[in-house]
């Protein structure tokens, strides 16, 4: 086979478009130059590269800085070198395909909505980074050195403790440190309270089922359960919240008594004591997910139904609507008949929610900056949901907003049978939002099925938010 030889600066230099000034230095610039023209097939496989001297004299670098960059990609397996047959380009170095090599061009469907109305999402942009970097930086200067370790499958004392401050005087919930258990989310609190997989005598689930729940919810919610061989049991719902009444032999109930989720009724205190009598009565268990008990606009939030009875309700929360999903922390507050059974569940080392987080989470609360963010986005939250309102009174009387002012969504009346042409209509014109069916248990009966949007008004960053309430009174059906 006849030679094919690399053997001048126009080749090296202007063909690959080499500029030895790059970060990294020269060394890092030329092994990134070869490796690109090996990589998109400038250099084909069994070329023979010059001599160090010869490339070294063209690009105006040292020797050693060649034969480095050589020995580098030797050892990546880009090149070869042999004794008496020079430096090549590995026969296995073949380059990609050309057409994966043109970078196509992204429907605008795949680069996401125009306008991000879910339901869920607290606003990215409004997370309090100076204050957590600040609060960050005093747990991780004052942390003993074992939250380096290991962890406690409890989780951290200092945010166990923080935290049984922050739910008893925000919350009315009444606990105390050894009986909260962290977790990185309400997910992860069903997975470890249904879990079925602790082996060893006299040992399963921390629960079991069936499980009443409302006859709306977070569908992925009803998966996971399902996937634990949960039987979930559907509950209807009013105005007054979900008919407890309808509760038989179940062995726990899962309510969203603060703010149902997703229709927006709160609970009403003679059902919230009669749920607290049932289990009782039954020797069962309250399961209160207190997703976004912090934000009420009308009136002061309503106190967590575990105040009623703490040996008869666990409280679940999280910091995903507060402050952002991305830091998964969340925690269980449980009847201490469930503590060690949940951390057996867990196991006997944090494997999910990281020490630094938790101490950082810690501070935050301790430090008050927690309490300003939450005073901060009530208001922008209630703010938000004011615009919605007040546009949809100008441009679609006809569309009544449900529930009680609270949360991050707001559910939207629809005509009749206007549910689906109004979801594909706000897809068409790039408006992400969820149909109210969606969340309808699959068995849900004996109740009305009505059409609705669930609208994520804190989605949005605020200098996007006009636009896309403008967008979504565009696509709602007329009168």
């Amino acid at each position: 086979m006849e030679d094919s030889w690399v053997n001048s600066a126009e080749r090296i230099g202007a063909d690959l478009h080499l500029e030895m000034s790059a970060a990294g230095g020269r060394r890092a610039a030329l092994i990134r130059a070869l490796r690109d023209a090996v990589r998109g097939g400038r250099l084909a496989p069994g070329t023979r590269l010059p001599p160090y001297r010869s490339l070294a004299a063209d690009l105006g670098v040292a020797r050693n800085t060649v034969a480095d960059a050589y020995a580098e990609l030797v050892a990546e397996g880009w090149l070869t070198a042999r004794q008496g047959s020079g430096t090549r380009v590995a026969e296995r170095a073949a380059p990609l395909d050309a057409s994966a090599r043109v970078p196509k061009k992204v429907p605008a469907r795949a680069r996401g909505p125009r306008h991000d109305l879910r339901q869920g999402t607290p606003d990215a942009s409004s997370f309090p980074r100076a204050a957590w970097a600040a609060s960050y930086r005093r747990a991780l200067a004052q942390a003993p050195n074992d939250a380096f370790g290991p962890g406690d499958p409890a989780g951290r004392i200092e945010l166990r403790e923080a935290l049984a401050e922050y739910l008893a005087r925000a919350r009315g919930v009444r606990t105390e440190p050894s009986r909260i258990v962290i977790c990185s989310g309400f997910a992860h609190a069903l997975r470890l309270l249904f879990h079925s997989d602790v082996s060893g005598p006299g040992h399963g689930r921390v629960l079991r089922g069936p499980l009443a729940v409302e006859s709306y919810g977070l569908s992925f919610h009803r998966e996971l359960l399902t996937a634990a061989s949960v039987r979930t049991v559907p509950l209807p719902l009013d105005d007054d919240g979900a008919r407890v009444d309808g509760l038989d032999r179940e062995r726990a109930v899962l309510l969203t008594p603060a703010h149902q989720f997703p229709t927006g009724g709160p609970l009403h205190p003679s059902r919230r004591a009669a749920v607290v009598d049932w289990a009782r009565a039954r020797g069962g268990v309250v399961l209160e997910d207190d997703y976004d008990g912090e934000f009420r606009y009308d009136r002061k939030p309503v106190g967590a139904v575990q105040g009623l009875d703490p040996e008869r309700v666990v409280h679940i929360g999280s910091v995903s609507k507060s402050l952002s999903p991305a830091l998964r922390l969340g925690w269980m507050v449980l009847p201490e008949r469930y503590v060690d059974a949940t951390l057996e569940a867990k196991g006997e080392r944090e494997a999910w929610a990281s020490a630094p987080d938790q101490l950082a989470l810690a501070d935050f609360i301790v430090s008050g900056s927690y309490d300003r963010h939450v005073r901060r986005m009530r208001q922008r939250y209630r703010a938000r949901r004011d615009r919605l309102v007040a546009a949809l009174a100008t441009q679609a009387p006809h569309i009544e907003v449900t529930g009680i002012a609270a949360g991050l969504h707001a559910v939207l009346r629809l005509p009749p049978g206007t549910e689906r042409s109004v979801v594909r209509a706000a897809t068409w014109q790039g408006i992400a939002l969820d149909g109210l069916a969606e969340f309808r248990h699959p068995r849900a009966t004996g109740e009305d099925a009505p059409d609705g949007l669930v609208v994520g008004y804190a989605t949005p960053p605020e200098h996007a938010y006009a636009a896309a309430v403008e967008a979504l009174c565009g696509v709602l059906p007329p009168e």
